[in-house]
């Protein structure tokens, strides 16, 4: 082990004039090990790596941590090959660990420009070591990805039963945040390396598929390049298996750092706090010109959220998939909050179901880091229709529905025009789901479907219907007379309200805390 920079040995020095002359050769040896660990897959190679302003491997580690903070374990893996064998340096896998702001990380990043950033033997080992170290010092893990899964050559050689790196990923789900980065093309071992994690970027060119073009072309006769199989428009708008995209390297390692710096470093301990211009408390005017009061308008509720948050700086994940539903990280008073909000701009804000298996997904990262949850609430429900009934919407809004109830950090629900049947519940509207606060918006829609709609499918006569109107309109009165809402409040006391919440439960951020205990399959 040893710290990546100026202080690696080099031959000719001399330690200690008195030492044992045998030491010389030894310590030429390790530096000429070292040194060949280093040069990656030679100069033409790290060329093409780096054309069009990409990193190569050790690049993206140090862009990624804090200066000078990178340090290198297993940097001679892969180089006292078999016999007919080559030296693989580091065997493909640059691994170690650094700072970032400050705080500990562990890093792993594959090496394309050696044998393809394959994952050798001694890189599988090293795989497992980093897993194994985030849980036993309870730090981030980072995985770089650009390789093209186990290597080839595996299969000649013989190995026993061996815990593996895709079983200690598992393990630290909820212990310790876990991001990827895509960077390039990545197949199958490593390609499960993303699934895996908490939070998954992808790089615009980058690629991610169980297998490549050439065994799918075999497999089934697919002709199909990277991009259509598994490219960054597949994977961040249509399947869902990446969060975000970056549009290029360092924008990608940029958001790694802005992620992480939202959570606690493990499960055992409380979000982080930053101090800043904008802690306090502040009307926000701008909140009824964005606003309608028709409910049936939409707006951008993206927004709204800039709005409330400290400066304005939030984290959006998973903006392109499920769009009507908004998951997204930022700050309040300081202190690291999560947003779950509907967007009337997409849908109304119906609730297909991308959007709630994103919610949910959402829902067990950050509690289990006990991030509390802000629930902005404005849908007419969930998203009916056939291609909704086919893509499973009931059981996946039933799913976000159990895992906002079963959510253990605090949480605040606001419903700010409408909330229709079980758009109100999923969105913890619901009273006795352990909210902090529950709050209104005065005039909000609530109830088991619209009134127009309700009314015209109940065949209402103009009286009854008069009656609907009145009932939905009176509703957040109403509620609040026996308490199902906390408070009914001015729009634009909306920033205060949270922070005052978010004090009212910060006493339990400061209490001992442990990784949330999960018991029973959600739906």
């Amino acid at each position: 082990m040893k710290r990546d920079g100026p202080s690696e040995t080099r031959a000719g020095d001399d330690p200690d004039s008195g030492a044992d002359p045998g030491w010389g050769p030894r310590l030429e040896e390790l530096a000429q090990r070292q040194r060949a660990a280093r040069a990656m897959g030679g100069g033409p190679r790290l060329e093409k790596q780096r054309a069009g302003g990409r990193l190569d491997a050790r690049a993206r580690v140090e862009r990624l941590l804090d200066p000078d903070s990178f340090v290198e374990i297993g940097s001679l893996a892969g180089g006292y090959p078999e016999p007919g064998e080559k030296p693989a340096p580091a065997d493909a896998l640059v691994a170690g660990f650094g700072r970032i702001d400050g705080r500990p990380v562990l890093v792993g990043s594959e090496d394309f420009t050696v044998m393809g950033g394959s994952i050798g033997p001694a890189a599988g080992a090293k795989r497992t070591r980093l897993t194994q170290l985030a849980a036993q010092e309870r730090v981030p893990l980072v995985m770089l990805l650009e390789g093209g899964g186990h290597r080839m050559t595996n299969s000649l050689r013989g190995h026993g039963r061996s815990p593996n790196d895709l079983q200690g990923l598992a393990e630290l789900s909820g212990r310790v945040p876990t991001v990827c980065v895509v960077m390039g093309a990545s197949a199958g071992h490593g390609a499960l390396t993303a699934p895996l994690m908490d939070f998954v970027i992808m790089v615009e060119g980058a690629s991610l598929f169980s297998a490549g073009p050439p065994l799918v072309a075999a497999a089934l006769g697919e002709k199909v390049d990277k991009e259509a199989l598994g490219g960054t428009q597949i994977h961040v708008t249509q399947s869902g298996v990446a969060h975000n995209r970056a549009p290029d390297d360092p924008a990608g390692l940029d958001r790694v750092r802005e992620y992480l710096s939202y959570f606690p470093s493990n499960a055992w301990q409380a979000p982080p706090r930053r101090d800043g211009i904008d802690i306090g408390e502040r009307r926000i005017d701008e909140i009824l010109a964005l606003v309608p009061v028709d409910s049936r308008r939409p707006y951008p509720m993206r927004r709204l959220v800039e709005l409330l948050v400290d400066e304005h700086r939030v984290l959006e994940l998973q903006p392109e998939y499920g769009p009507s539903l908004i998951t997204a990280i930022g700050r309040l008073g300081g202190r690291s909050v999560a947003i779950l909000a509907n967007d009337p701009s997409v849908r109304a804000g119906a609730v297909d179901a991308a959007a709630a298996q994103k919610g949910a997904r959402f829902l067990e990262i950050v509690g289990g880091f006990h991030l509390p949850v802000v629930f902005l609430a404005d849908n007419p429900g969930v998203l009916v229709g056939t291609a909704a009934e086919r893509a499973g919407a009931l059981r996946q809004a039933a799913r976000l529905f159990a895992a906002q109830h079963r959510l253990g950090s605090p949480k605040i629900s606001v419903t700010l025009r409408k909330a229709f049947g079980f758009g109100s519940s999923i969105m913890a509207m619901n009273p006795f789901d352990d909210q902090t606060l529950s709050l209104a918006f005065p005039g909000v829609a609530l109830g088991a479907m619209p009134a127009r709609g309700g009314g015209e499918a109940a065949k209402a006569d103009a009286e009854l219907q008069a009656q609907l109107d009145d009932a939905e309109s009176a509703a957040s009165y109403r509620i609040a007379s026996t308490l199902g809402f906390d408070d009914v409040i001015d729009p634009r006391e909306l920033r205060n309200a949270l922070l005052r919440g978010l004090e009212l439960a910060s006493a339990r951020q400061q209490s001992d805390l442990a990784p949330i205990a999960r018991t029973g399959a959600l739906p």
